[in-house]
């Protein structure tokens, strides 16, 4: 069975006891440490993926790893989804990287298959065609960094910790992050942060243009919801075209960027939404948006 019809019928036979509130529906529990619920209301077309396995500070094994990748593939088949949030149900901790105590346990066949398998979920993450924005409370270290760094949109508290340690353990970022980290900062401060694995605090972050947003501690949930919902106003198709002109664009000139957003813009013309946004414009009304 395909993702999305597996999305579809658990969307249809949600249970009364996954209602957290009124605003947040479990839909896809993928397994005990992803669960994917999905914002109602007003807010219908923003998701959350939670993290959740607070005995390990949310490490990635194999059955994290499994979770995201079922989780992000649900969200990248739902066309009603027009945002995600990646956020952590642990106090404290995004994501502390790798599951070390499972990493002892596999031999070297076992750890290369592991780090490609997490390589290519982060870089489906950063394919996903909606916006995702990471939101960074407590600590995001390696892996948990490297995820992050693939989202469109990074939000830290004033006591996020982040680092890429990996070279602390006679080993490399392996999920991406000597590739997005210098893409996002430059070569000098990346090879900073990654040659001494030293950790940064939100502030920091902000300063190097690691986040886009530091805000008091306990708070970056709430301003990623704030912009969550404003992306969510806006024509979906345009949302989705402008990320893929801006994510393609930046790998290659600018005149083939240039071609690629003139293809983009195409995909918007002949669409319902380009015309209601024209006439609540001339209405002067919010425009009703239907992803069409």
């Amino acid at each position: 069975m395909c993702a999305l019809r597996v999305l579809t019928r658990l969307s249809n036979t949600i249970a009364k006891p996954y209602q957290h509130h009124t605003r947040r529906t479990l839909i896809f529990d993928s397994s005990q440490f992803v669960k994917l619920h999905n914002l109602t209301d007003s807010d219908s077309g923003i998701v959350e993926v939670r993290l959740d396995r607070p005995e390990a500070n949310n490490a990635i094994g194999k059955e994290m790893l499994h979770g995201l990748s079922r989780v992000f593939e649900l969200i990248n088949q739902n066309s009603g989804v027009n945002v995600a949030m990646i956020r952590s149900s642990v106090p404290g901790v995004f994501c502390a990287g790798a599951d070390l105590k499972e990493r002892r346990t596999m031999n070297q066949s076992e750890v290369k298959l592991f780090v490609n398998s997490l390589r290519s979920t982060v870089s489906f993450l950063e394919e996903i065609r909606v916006p995702t924005i990471a939101v960074i409370e407590g600590v995001a270290l390696g892996g948990g960094l490297e995820m992050a760094l693939a989202c469109d949109i990074r939000i830290c508290g004033a006591n996020a910790l982040m680092g890429l340690p990996e070279t602390g353990l006679a080993i490399i970022p392996g999920a991406g992050g000597t590739q997005r980290l210098p893409r996002l900062v430059g070569k000098a401060i990346a090879k900073d942060i990654i040659f001494t694995g030293r950790k940064i605090n939100g502030i920091e972050a902000l300063s190097m243009g690691i986040v886009n947003y530091c805000v008091a501690a306990g708070e970056a949930h709430s301003k990623a919801l704030e912009i969550a919902r404003d992306i969510n106003q806006k024509g979906p198709v345009a949302i989705r075209m402008a990320k893929k002109a801006i994510n393609e664009g930046m790998e290659t000139d600018l005149t083939s960027a240039l071609v690629l957003e003139e293809d983009c813009y195409d995909q918007v013309l002949n669409t319902k939404d380009r015309l209601e946004g024209l006439a609540a414009f001339a209405e002067k009304r919010k425009p009703r948006y239907t992803g069409e």
